[in-house]
């Protein structure tokens, strides 16, 4: 009986230590990475902007395939950049994004789950202007590379929409001016640590 305790234990900890072991944890490359959108102006043009301030963690278990990894992104909401310092401010303001009292967009993923081919579909939460609400996101693992220094690093594009009014941002905004779906599309480089 003492031995059977005692496989059974160190069974358990030899699979916790393989898990230990196997776990990789990657961080942005913020010199190749973009978190874009998109939003269409008066239903005729494409505005575009861009948060210059991003970090994103990715936990993975397997190098190359990303099922059931982890993605962490935080974007700060005063580094909004459209090219257009008046708009820029403007979009700061509690008009939209509230900036100085809700200085963070934050995504942290709760599936990754492997479709066909390179791509996933990230389920998560994506908070912002104080509400958090639960987004599907389509990913697309680009692949694995080594950089100037041999570290691995591994790109991804991810992509979704959301409407701005689920998270009451520039609820006074007519749709009209400033459609209420917004597209998300972001570039990721990640290095692994």
């Amino acid at each position: 009986m003492k031995n059977s305790i005692y496989l059974v234990l160190f069974t358990a900890f030899i699979a916790f230590s393989f898990n230990a072991i196997s776990t990789a944890s990657w961080g942005i490359d913020a010199a190749h990475s973009r978190l874009g959108f998109k939003v269409t102006h008066m239903g005729i043009s494409d505005a575009n902007g861009a948060f210059d301030k991003v970090s994103c963690n990715v936990t993975t278990a397997n190098d190359n395939d990303f099922a059931d990894a982890t993605f962490d992104l935080v974007a700060e909401a005063n580094s909004i950049n459209t090219g257009l310092e008046a708009r820029d401010n403007h979009l700061r303001s509690e008009d939209f994004f509230a900036v100085s009292q809700y200085p963070n967009i934050a995504f942290k993923s709760t599936s990754c789950k492997k479709l066909k081919g390179k791509k996933y579909i990230l389920t998560g939460n994506l908070s912002m202007h104080g509400v958090t609400k639960e987004v599907m996101l389509t990913a697309t693992h680009n692949g694995n590379a080594k950089n100037r220094a041999g570290v691995d690093v591994a790109g991804f594009k991810i992509t979704g929409k959301f409407k701005r009014s689920d998270f009451s941002i520039g609820k006074d905004m007519p749709v009209a001016v400033v459609a209420d779906e917004i597209q998300m599309e972001a570039d990721l480089e990640v290095v692994k640590n």
